[in-house]
């Protein structure tokens, strides 16, 4: 135990570590994993910011803490940060620097551009950022608070009027307009944790917030997306030396806005400068709290899925519906443009002059409107082929993903799933974990019912489960849907344990 007081002082200390691969020619994968990092055959990475592991470590002489904030997709499972990322990190801390596993926690920022740009010592470059942080540590202040962000977030599942959603994602078309009930919620809150110097200087910030980074940097590149730009904006406001850390909140079933816009280039950077100045915003308005700390730590095991093969036939079923409703069609594209624009520019009189409709009709003739209703038919029957190759190529992913998640929970060795629940305090300033892509939903439910005020949600935390949709989402065929490998009661035991870890810890005064 250190000489400092417990209820009245609290040390931390920071470090960051570049993670990014530099060699040239490190990138691999297929054309447009390169593409999007602005790289042809022969080139090697193109960098347009660096990705980063941040760590804060915290103690208040009894209790000692690191917090992790990556810039990977997620804690292991998935591209290229191995399931062996986590137990090997915590291990690497816990034996050089004494923090015990179930004390560090390490969030994903979930940026999404992959391909070979991480490093290949990364266990070593996040211990060492955590390392750094415990060889300078030094007393603080604690505030806390939250503040709000509405303008670079939306709903990306779409509600559907047959009961069913549709996700917004450029693996497959956006869902006809005709059909679009309504869109679901967004999680607004900007969590802060602000961290001064006894003399009110700058120290730390860590902030949570929930986006799905997606839209990349202007020109392409290796980019740390969303949270690299806003923290950079926030660091370099509040003094060199400053220390930014971004928590991913439950962004399973968010996106940015504009995410699939076709009129102007992809590039987060001017969300991500609206990030930081409501981040900003929030940080001045934190209010003092007590230096409390403590953090609490259980793995639930939650029931996989059984339904994948039920749901695989239930979609090749309507593959072949669709397949079946393409017959018959009579015109090619070549054909029904024209026709499709004849017919929307002039509905009345479409195929000739209108006095020549009326000429027609004088004499008793039939022949225009005769050819405008066969017309009419072949290009409504050519749009409803549209409207089915999208809905096929929608049903093409899923079935592709839910045949991938089926070989996973059939190759497990247990008909369970362990979910590291990890609730860590710090002042007023509470977070909750869970690893992987956790709905929103979920994630407003324990907020709402937390006992502590500034409760926010790091999700892609300590592990990597792939998606958490709610139990009312199961069975809507979107992509979170066949992207999860838990069973429906999932959510119950989650939020339950949360809410048990909230109130312990709040009632551990």
């Amino acid at each position: 135990m250190n000489n400092h007081s417990v209820q009245d002082s609290l040390m931390a200390g920071k470090g960051i570590c570049d993670i990014t691969r530099r060699d040239v020619g490190a990138i691999q994968g297929d054309v447009a994993i390169r593409a999007s990092l602005g790289l042809d055959k022969q080139e090697g990475i193109r960098i347009h910011d660096p990705l980063f592991a941040r760590a804060l470590v915290l103690d208040n002489g009894d209790t000692r803490v690191a917090i992790l904030s990556m810039d990977v997709i997620a804690i292991g499972g998935i591209y290229e940060v191995p399931d062996s990322f986590l137990p090997e990190v915590r291990a690497r801390i816990e034996s050089e620097l004494g923090i015990p596993g179930a004390r560090v926690l390490v969030n994903a920022s979930h940026t999404h551009l992959v391909g070979g740009q991480l490093c290949d010592d990364l266990v070593e470059r996040a211990a060492d950022a955590v390392r750094q942080a415990c060889a300078a540590m030094r007393p603080v202040t604690v505030r806390a608070g939250k503040g709000s962000e509405t303008r670079i977030t939306m709903n990306r599942r779409i509600r559907i009027k047959d009961g069913s959603a549709w996700t917004e994602r450029h693996a497959n078309p956006s869902p006809p307009d005709h059909e679009v009930a309504g869109v679901g919620p967004i999680d607004p809150d900007v969590g802060v944790l602000r961290l001064d110097t006894p003399d009110g200087s700058p120290f730390a910030l860590v902030y949570a917030f929930t986006a799905h980074p997606y839209c990349g940097a202007s020109g392409g590149g290796v980019t740390a997306e969303l949270p690299g730009f806003a923290s950079s904006v926030i660091d370099r406001t509040l003094g060199e030396g400053f220390l930014s850390l971004f928590l991913q909140g439950a962004a399973g079933d968010i996106t940015e806005v504009r995410y699939k816009d076709v009129n102007h280039p992809r590039n987060s950077e001017p969300l991500g400068m609206m990030l930081a100045l409501s981040t900003l915003d929030a940080w001045r308005g934190a209010a003092p709290c007590r230096n409390t700390l403590r953090v609490l730590s259980e793995t639930i095991q939650v029931p996989r899925r059984t339904d994948i093969p039920c749901r695989i036939r239930e979609l090749e079923e309507e593959q072949q519906r669709l397949l079946d409703s393409l017959a018959g069609t009579s015109l090619n594209f070549k054909s029904f443009l024209p026709l499709l624009m004849k017919y929307t520019l002039n509905p009345e009189y479409p195929s000739d002059y209108a006095y020549w409709y009326m000429h027609q009709k004088q004499m008793g003739e039939t022949d225009l409107p005769t050819l405008d209703a066969e017309n009419r038919a072949n290009i409504d029957k050519y749009l409803r082929n549209i409207y089915a190759m999208e809905k096929l190529a929608r049903i093409q992913t899923n079935l592709r993903v839910l045949r991938e998640r089926e070989k996973i929970n059939r190759e497990a060795d247990s008909t369970t799933l362990p979910i590291e629940v990890q609730v860590m305090r710090v002042g007023d300033f509470a977070l909750v974990t869970f690893p992987g892509e956790l709905f929103v939903e979920v994630g407003l439910n324990i907020k709402r019912a937390s006992p502590f005020k500034n409760t926010f949600i790091a999700a892609y935390s300590n592990g990597y489960v792939h998606y958490a949709p709610t139990k009312a989402a199961v069975g809507q065929g979107d992509y979170e849907d066949v992207n999860c490998l838990m069973a429906p009661e999932w959510q119950e035991l989650y939020e339950h344990k949360a809410l048990e870890l909230l109130r312990r810890i709040a009632e551990a005064n």
